[in-house]
């Protein structure tokens, strides 16, 4: 089943570490948070990866082009110029890198990938989050309601901890609990492609057009009270980079 990564966006939120990248690029570790979601979804059996690029594409494509190079050894023939990977590919994946346009909206991306996409069901999720999901139990949940689409909700952390009061005297401190029925939407999609007929042009807002189908009764949620989140600001990333450096970061669900 193809996957499309939504990461053309500027990434305005995150400007510190987005003005030489696209948000996608930005490191987890030592890692662009692109290759967790990857990591993710290949875990799961799944390989086909469409990118949907947008601003500093090139740097996403370098970063391919690169990769095996960069993540295993190389033999360097300097008489021919000819540079061999020593090791096997790290990945089984195959990663299209397609340009979307620099202005184009959410939908809009997704409407251009249609002709790549086809006639089948494809997954997709936005390149700025990390989660456990199970995408074997979405992807079942999706197919067994037979609506067109399915995202999957989630409900993040509070930015603060709570108060807890006995009256008016402090009994204690709950550090960052979630935040009672506040689900959103995480991304990790399933989708028909029925889809692309509420997608009509590069204007085209994905959420939006979930709100349309919501209304229509076309759109389900796929409840996740596992672990997941966003890098939209400087501190979501020093998290993200704090619960990685454990060693036991949730979303690692891959060996």
């Amino acid at each position: 089943m193809n996957v499309v990564i939504l990461a053309g966006g500027l990434g305005t939120r995150l400007a510190e570490e987005t003005e030489i990248r696209p948000k996608p690029m930005v490191e987890i570790g030592d890692r662009p948070i692109l290759w967790h979601i990857l990591k993710h979804y290949s875990h799961h059996g799944f390989g086909e990866f469409f990118v949907a690029l947008g601003y500093r594409g090139d740097v996403i494509k370098r970063y391919f082009v690169d990769y095996a190079g960069l993540t295993g050894s190389i033999r360097v023939d300097l008489r021919k110029g000819i540079t061999t990977p020593s090791d096997p590919p790290a990945e089984a994946w195959s990663v299209n890198l397609i340009e979307t346009g620099a202005e184009t909206n959410t939908g809009g991306r997704v409407k251009r990938l249609q002709p790549l996409l086809g006639r089948e069901t494809f997954m997709l999720t936005y390149g700025d989050g990390v989660s456990d999901v199970d995408l074997h139990a979405l992807l079942a949940f999706h197919r067994a309601h037979g609506k067109m689409a399915t995202l999957t909700a989630v409900r993040p952390p509070s930015r603060f901890g709570e108060i807890a009061f006995d009256g008016d005297l402090v009994t204690g401190f709950t550090e960052k609990p979630q935040t009672g029925e506040g689900w959103i939407n995480g991304g990790f999609m399933v989708l028909e492609p029925a889809i692309f007929d509420f997608l009509a042009n590069d204007g085209a807002s994905l959420e939006s057009q979930l709100e349309v189908l919501a209304k229509h009764g076309q759109l389900m949620a796929y409840r996740h009270h596992g672990f997941w989140q966003c890098m939209d600001t400087l501190r979501d990333k020093r998290y993200l980079n704090s619960v990685w450096l454990t060693g036991a970061a949730p979303w690692k669900v891959w060996p």
